[in-house]
């Protein structure tokens, strides 16, 4: 029995990967699941492969736990199909997304035909494995607590500055927190002012008492 081996990578994870050999007259669905038994993830949500050209474009589509749009458009299973059925180039390409709620793309690249399977060996059979595949809900905020986490600091400044202040109220502001105590650099000024014009502490002075420009103090 001819073996398809197939590269699966992440989309956008290149540096993961997986090698995986599958019978030709094996299904879609045993392709799915070995896949999620090299990553670790639970294999029960809604999928699809889709036949796919050089670039990676979206063509025919095949599925696993289907809504109801697909059962209306009659979407096949992967149950239903065997891998033989869509292999027509030695290096078929499928796109292939899964769970679409939250979902993982990966591209599923054919790598090799081996015309012979091992004895004994069961089949689908993880065969390489680089790099540790990231958590099935890694990519989601869980909990307000994580989106709290995940503000800036320009945002909570505009939060701020938006909820407690407003120039507006900054007169009131003054006036509610006057305390009564005069400020010395205002007396000092005042005081100044009043020298100028000749009251203050130069009051009670006779003419000749003031000393001149030239006197020493």
């Amino acid at each position: 029995m001819a073996l398809y081996r197939f590269r699966v990578t992440f989309e956008d994870y290149d540096d993961i990967s997986r090698d995986i050999d599958v019978k030709s007259n094996q299904t879609f669905e045993d392709l799915h699941r070995a896949i999620h038994q090299s990553t670790g993830y639970n294999a029960e949500y809604p999928s699809s492969f889709y036949i796919s050209n050089d670039q990676w474009m979206k063509g025919e589509e095949i599925t696993y736990l289907p809504n109801q749009k697909r059962i209306d458009r009659k979407i096949p299973l992967m149950d239903k199909i065997k891998l033989s059925s869509y292999i027509d180039d030695p290096h078929q390409k499928f796109y292939y997304t899964f769970n679409f709620d939250r979902p993982f793309d990966f591209h599923v690249e054919l790598k090799q035909i081996i015309l012979n399977d091992t004895p004994g060996a069961t089949y689908p059979l993880v065969v390489r494995s680089v790099g540790e595949a990231p958590k099935q809900f890694g990519n989601v905020f869980n909990s307000t607590a994580d989106a709290a986490a995940a503000a800036t600091p320009n945002e909570d400044l505009d939060f701020l500055n938006e909820m407690l202040y407003n120039p507006e109220d900054a007169e009131d502001f003054s006036e509610v927190t006057d305390t009564g105590i005069d400020d010395p650099e205002e007396e000092k000024k005042d005081d100044e002012e009043e020298d100028e014009f000749g009251f203050g502490d130069d009051e009670g002075f006779d003419d000749d008492d003031k000393p001149g420009r030239g006197d020493d103090y």
